[in-house]
């Protein structure tokens, strides 16, 4: 459970105790302590931290022959070092203007971080679908994050910084307008809402609606098991085994394909105790036959993530994707979490603020590492931004500020923060203004690591020609 602290901070005791015109009225008053304009403030502090040690310093603890990756990917471009900066966001935010008011943040809610996914009824949704810096913190930090990742990925494209910060703003007014309307709805009716694809949709062209109704279609197809099992795997006699697929699959060089190491047989019975126990029958149908190491993001290069395969029958295998969890980016600035494994923070943010997750959601302690399980690729719809035009990035501006609006409602007291961002554009011009300078702030970041990697003070593997 979460102690009475993380509660109170993320404003659920005021949500009890009061109406909703008091609750307005309390974010309403917020203005005076913080006024809306000041969000537009963005100055990098004088002692602040060289961006390349920061950089370095979040790798602490990783496997050190994957971090030239993780470099290679970060210097691509301003838009992947953003991808993979969320800890040096963490700190410039900490130093910004906040209301104090605390939600179930997401703590990497930039642009791709969100997508679609299929509930258990097989329905997709859309919603933040990396959470693996989840804490409760200031709900203005997952706001300028998200935003500034418009500006920084409409630079990358080439669009005018006058029409990334109208996209910047788009975000945050259907942020402000969602939050307005969630903060109407009753308790049980905001926790069973959730944006379903033929909602988003349904606002598009009809030629875009035919073409992502198609990628729909395809991604439900390919992402079912019995689909990846012939692209994952491959046997060695009559053993399925998990082809290695350099540079980002691969087994242990002391654990050949097959083979299952004790102690990951330990992490996965713990894992099992903490599924609720009508899964346990689920998933000891299945009998894990072979584990790999997985690169996965940005952000992630370097810790300790996972495939596993199991097998029910034959024609019958499920994958696990089992991921590191360390302590949140956010922890310095917002405290430390509640729950003592990494793991179960992760999985408690996913409850939190997904409308439906995993069912195979879990954690585990493994050797000095804490872990969270899921299954990896289960109708899992990555928004191809890259091929994204201006008004493609509008529409997806709009989904993205209200799928973040409808997690922090389910975690935090809309509306108080609805009473605190009010009726007019104040708030969404203050927090375009912060995204083009914080823009310039990765820009100039992203530069000094460039400069790291071309002088050899930090070593870089690509994947491609650079």
């Amino acid at each position: 459970m979460a102690s009475k602290a993380e509660s109170k901070r993320s404003g659920l005791t005021l949500a009890s105790k009061s109406t909703y015109k008091e609750r307005y009225t309390a974010g309403k008053a917020l203005r005076d302590k913080c006024p809306r304009e000041d969000h537009a403030e963005w100055k990098a502090p004088a002692k602040r931290r060289d961006a390349v040690e920061m950089v370095l310093a979040s790798e602490k603890g990783r496997i050190p022959e994957l971090l030239p990756l993780r470099h290679g990917r970060m210097v691509q471009s301003a838009f992947t070092f953003y991808r993979g900066s969320a800890l040096i966001q963490a700190a410039d935010l900490s130093t910004t203007p906040s209301t104090g008011v605390y939600v179930q943040c997401c703590g990497d809610a930039h642009l791709c971080n969100f997508g679609g996914f299929a509930t258990a009824e097989r329905k997709i949704i859309f919603s933040v679908n990396d959470l693996d810096e989840t804490l409760p913190a200031p709900w203005e930090w997952d706001v300028k994050r998200l935003a500034a990742s418009f500006v920084v990925a409409c630079r990358d494209k080439g669009i005018s910084d006058s029409n990334a910060k109208d996209i910047a703003a788009t975000c945050v007014r259907t942020y402000r307008e969602s939050m307005t309307e969630f903060s109407q709805m009753k308790t049980l009716e905001l926790w069973y809402y959730a944006l379903e694809a033929t909602e988003l949709l349904a606002g598009l062209p009809v030629n875009l609606r035919k073409r992502a109704m198609k990628r729909i279609a395809q991604e439900q197809a390919k992402s079912r098991g019995e689909e990846l099992f012939p692209k994952l795997v491959e046997h060695k006699g009559d053993i399925p085994v998990i082809k290695d697929q350099l540079p980002t699959i691969f087994h242990d060089k002391n654990v050949p394909p097959g083979k299952i190491h004790r102690a990951l047989l330990d992490i996965l019975s713990d894992y099992r105790s903490t599924l609720p126990s009508a899964y346990h029958s689920l998933l000891d149908r299945y009998k894990l036959c072979d584990a790999a190491i997985k690169v996965v993001g940005i952000g992630s290069v370097g810790t300790a993530c996972w495939v596993l395969l199991l097998m029910a029958a034959e024609d019958d295998p499920l994958f696990l994707q089992v991921k590191e969890a360390r302590p949140s980016v956010l922890e310095p600035y917002a405290g430390k979490s509640a729950f003592l494994n990494q793991g179960q923070r992760v999985v408690n943010g996913y409850r939190t603020m997904q409308p439906a997750s995993d069912m195979f959601l879990g954690w585990a302690r493994g050797p000095k590492r804490d872990f969270f399980f899921r299954q990896l690729r289960d109708v899992k719809i990555s928004v191809r931004v890259e091929i994204f035009g201006k008004s493609e990035l509008d529409m997806y501006a709009k989904w993205c500020g209200r799928a973040i609006a409808l997690s922090h409602a389910r975690s935090g007291t809309p509306a108080m923060l609805s009473g605190y961002m009010g009726n007019s554009d104040a708030f969404d011009r203050a927090i375009a203004a912060f995204s083009i300078a914080y823009a310039d702030q990765a820009e100039k970041d992203h530069a000094a690591l460039d400069r790291a990697v071309r002088l050899g003070k930090v070593k870089a593997a690509f994947e491609e020609d650079r």
